[in-house]
């Protein structure tokens, strides 16, 4: 996938300390920041699936995970989610 690809990131809600579920872009911001910083676009879309996160290329899901399980904060450097989610992009067709 060339380095300036379109990517939509659909995320839902979750549930943080405890507190209500909503839309919440704190776990993102690694993983935006990888995305853009290799050239790509994203462009994020709320879902109301619970915990979800998908990355679409192409109209393609290349990546799915719980948004739970990504680190919080941070530049995304550290957290293999987001490499793996990076990788996923770089070989979208």
């Amino acid at each position: 996938m060339p380095p300036n690809a379109l990517v939509y990131m659909r995320y839902g809600p979750y549930r943080a300390l405890g507190l209500t579920l909503e839309h919440r872009t704190f776990r993102l911001q690694g993983l935006l920041s990888i995305l853009q910083d290799s050239g790509h676009h994203v462009i994020l879309q709320r879902i109301q699936d619970w915990d979800a996160l998908e990355l679409i290329v192409n109209g393609e899901v290349v990546f799915q995970c719980k948004i739970s399980e990504l680190d919080f904060g941070g530049d995304g450097r550290l957290d293999p989610l987001c490499e793996r989610a990076r990788l996923a992009v770089l070989h979208a067709y």
